[in-house]
């Protein structure tokens, strides 16, 4: 009986899940004659640049030169700003010592689409950290993990929004600038 019961909660787990529509996040879906992106950054070298570089491959896209972009018309642009981090304080020890902080990465970047207009983009990261003066070492190696983290995950967030920003982009006005 109790086998039973079992499945008749797993069946009908699996109707209402499917009935509300949900379904597992396909790749990114966008047009079929785009699949390179050209990355550019204001910094030579930026973390942020490389972080990107490397999910596009994980995603199945293609990674390309600034250069090779202005011989090409068929690639994605993304354009990245300086990046932020700002630290906003949480709470404090008895002695006065900061404890923990809230940590803000904010990315900006454009992102233009063949023959449209680019558009800004801007979003953050959010990571709270707690500090320990007696392990400063320590400490300063998990800021930057964490910092190396919040950069793999700012890059997935730019690469999962493209196939909505292309669906924005069909509907924007074609670019004229050449």
């Amino acid at each position: 009986m109790k086998k039973h019961l079992q499945f008749a909660v797993a069946v009908f787990a699996t109707v209402l899940v499917t009935g509300c529509g949900f379904h597992l996040r396909s790749s990114p879906s966008l047009p079929d004659n785009i699949n390179t992106v050209a990355i550019e950054s204001a910094r030579a070298h930026a973390p942020l640049a490389r972080a990107l570089d490397k999910r596009l491959n994980v995603y199945g896209l293609n990674s390309v030169s600034a250069d090779k972009s202005k011989t090409s018309k068929q690639h994605i642009n993304i354009y990245l700003l300086p990046e932020k981090m700002e630290r906003q304080l949480l709470s404090v020890y008895p002695s006065g010592q900061v404890a923990e902080y809230e940590l803000i990465y904010v990315v900006r970047y454009r992102v233009q689409f063949p023959d449209k207009e680019a558009q800004m983009v801007q979003f953050e990261v959010v990571r709270d950290y707690q500090d320990d003066p007696d392990q400063v070492l320590a400490k300063s190696r998990e800021l930057d993990l964490m910092l190396s983290e919040m950069r793999d995950e700012a890059a997935d967030i730019m690469v999962r929004r493209l196939s909505s920003q292309s669906v924005a982009a069909q509907n924007a006005p074609v670019s004229t600038v050449q």
